[in-house]
């Protein structure tokens, strides 16, 4: 039986305020991590941002929290070469790791942190969910893929954020939703409900923050 992966619901106005709250208080980046033994004590719940290079994930990061530089943006695919920590209130992470796919590096240092990013989203018991970032404009790729099928073995739930929506026209990201839907049957670690963003535009963020709120 196929699952449909509708887009998902609106929270209701209690969801919502718990999720605005959430944000509005005390978020700061904590540390950046390149290596496992740098990570910090696996005290609380925490949610990762994972996406292909320039998918769009310091910018929703930012619209996420509010605050318009905590992630660092940048037009150089592979910038970010650590995994980012960010404290959201007492109880949760939120953590940006190194985009995958192309990189504007040398090949070791590629290597290197695409090694640390499979390392980390296999091996991080507080790991409650990832949010795996697809450009609306384009759908899943190869290598996004390949980071499902991860997610898959290590048993964590990843859910899809469709990034960048305001810069494709309606019939094109429908046909991206399909194609993205196709794919997603293949992955039993996909949660069934799709995420429809724009960081620009301020669009499903706080259905967003309402969801990260209510991961315990």
């Amino acid at each position: 039986m196929e699952i449909p992966f509708n887009i998902v619901e609106e929270p209701d106005d209690m969801a919502r305020e718990r999720g605005r709250l959430m944000f509005a208080g005390e978020v700061e980046f904590l540390k950046g991590v390149v290596a496992m033994n740098g990570l910090p004590p696996a005290d609380r719940a925490e949610v990762c941002f994972a996406g292909r290079s320039n998918v769009g994930k310091s910018s929703l990061i930012n619209a996420l929290t509010g605050r318009k530089g905590i992630a660092r943006t940048s037009n150089t695919p592979g910038r970010t070469q650590e995994i980012n920590y960010f404290t959201v209130g007492t109880d949760h992470y939120v953590v940006d790791v190194p985009g995958y796919g192309f990189a504007n590096a040398p090949v070791a240092v590629v290597e290197k942190w695409q090694n640390l990013l499979k390392n980390y989203l296999s091996g991080r018991p507080t790991l409650r969910r990832v949010f795996v970032l697809i450009d609306s404009r384009h759908g899943p790729k190869k290598v996004d893929e390949e980071i499902m099928t991860l997610l898959d073995k290590a048993a964590v739930t990843f859910q899809v954020v469709m990034t960048k929506t305001d810069k494709v026209r309606k019939t094109h990201l429908e046909e991206s939703l399909a194609v993205t839907r196709k794919v997603l049957q293949k992955h039993p670690a996909a949660y069934p409900e799709l995420i429809l963003t724009s960081s620009e535009k301020g669009e499903g963020i706080s259905t967003l923050r309402a969801i990260i709120a209510n991961i315990d």
